[in-house]
């Protein structure tokens, strides 16, 4: 690596580095401590030692719905299009499963693949209609998108009270928890589904294939890069515009279904877990890239589990570890921009001396 390349590394580590331990000191405690309870309330401390499974199992089936919900991003990002929206695509989504485990009787095998399948569907069609009102109505995506987020927030917690509400009783806790016939199978004295992992990795290695080896992902990211030259290059930009929502609505939704059937086990008010919202962060850190997601949403599943040792241990408020979420995106951010700028600036100085030596020549 060239010392150039090593500095557009270095360059965003240490502004993140800074930047957290800043906060932390700005929070009355050492850098360390809460660090390492994020780590332990997380993953065990040492890391994955003997009786962290239950801790490591949380975070996994934090990981999976940001993870899969990072994975359709890409796709309508790649599109030019910010779903926004996304969040009210992870509500219906779980909305569609909890409809499915409340009311189907079937064989755990069935039933399971059925919440699955209609979570992908409840998704699907809410992101369709934000791509609906985005090409028909001409509505922007982001404003289209967050209204019916509050739509899908609005019938959850309708469905909570009143058709769904617990027996004998109006609550806003959230349903009956459902059969276990409709739960995803998990391990033993875990919440940890392979299922849901294995389905999350699948959706992670789809979109890189759709973008790396199709001609589907690359008449995409021409519409994204340029819609105009696009069209009058013959592709149908609405209609790709529309699959790049049903796709990223489809694994929304399959996230939604994790939260009510593998980690929540009813619907809750708060379904979603605004892991939509954190998945738009996670994606900006990645740069687009689909294996990137893995390990950057696994990181901030850490810190959504880890923090509520914050509370307990240090007497600090489990709501810095959200703060420290926000200062490490924008840090990082910050970091990412600077390095280009760097590199811009860089190339066109290596371009000014070639054409001053052409012309000297």
């Amino acid at each position: 690596m060239n010392r150039s390349r090593l500095t557009n590394v270095l360059l965003p580590l240490g502004v993140v580095v800074a930047s957290v331990v800043g906060l932390l000191v700005l929070a009355g405690t050492n850098p360390w401590d809460p660090l390492r309870l994020i780590v332990e309330g997380s993953i065990g401390w040492p890391p994955f030692e003997g009786g962290s499974a239950p801790k490591l199992g949380d975070t996994i089936m934090v990981w999976v719905p940001i993870a899969l919900a990072s994975a359709g991003l890409i796709v309508t990002f790649a599109a030019g299009m910010w779903n926004i929206g996304i969040e009210g695509q992870i509500i219906m989504g779980a909305i569609a499963a909890s409809l499915v485990a409340r009311e189907v009787s079937a064989p755990r095998p069935v039933l399971v693949l059925l919440t699955i399948l209609a979570g992908a569907v409840g998704g699907m069609l809410w992101g369709l209609l934000v791509g609906v009102l985005r090409t028909a109505g001409g509505v922007n995506e982001i404003f289209g998108g967050l209204g019916l987020d509050f739509v899908a927030i609005s019938i959850t917690t309708y469905l909570i009270i009143d058709p769904w509400r617990r027996a004998g009783q109006a609550s806003t806790s959230g349903t009956d928890i459902f059969p276990d016939a409709a739960l995803l199978p998990s391990l033993e004295r875990t919440r940890l589904s392979p299922l849901a992992v294995v389905i999350t990795l699948l959706a992670i290695v789809g979109v890189w294939v759709l973008f790396r080896g199709t001609l589907y992902g690359l008449k995409l990211k021409a519409v994204g890069a340029n819609r105009p030259s696009a069209f009058l290059m013959g592709i149908p930009t609405n209609r790709y515009l529309l699959g790049a929502f049903m796709i990223c609505g489809a694994l929304a939704g399959i996230a939604g279904t994790s939260q009510a059937t593998g980690f929540h086990f009813k619907l809750i008010p708060a379904i979603s877990g605004n892991y939509g919202f954190l998945a738009i962060l996670v994606v900006l850190l990645a740069r687009f890239r689909a294996f990137w997601v893995i390990p950057i949403s696994f990181f901030f599943a850490m810190i959504a589990v880890g923090s509520s040792q914050l509370d307990l241990r240090l007497d600090v408020s489990s709501t810095l570890g959200g703060v420290l979420q926000g200062v490490l995106v924008l840090s990082a951010m910050f970091g990412l921009g600077w390095a280009a700028y760097r590199s811009r600036r860089q190339a066109e100085a290596a371009a000014l001396e070639g054409a001053a030596a052409e012309g000297e020549s």
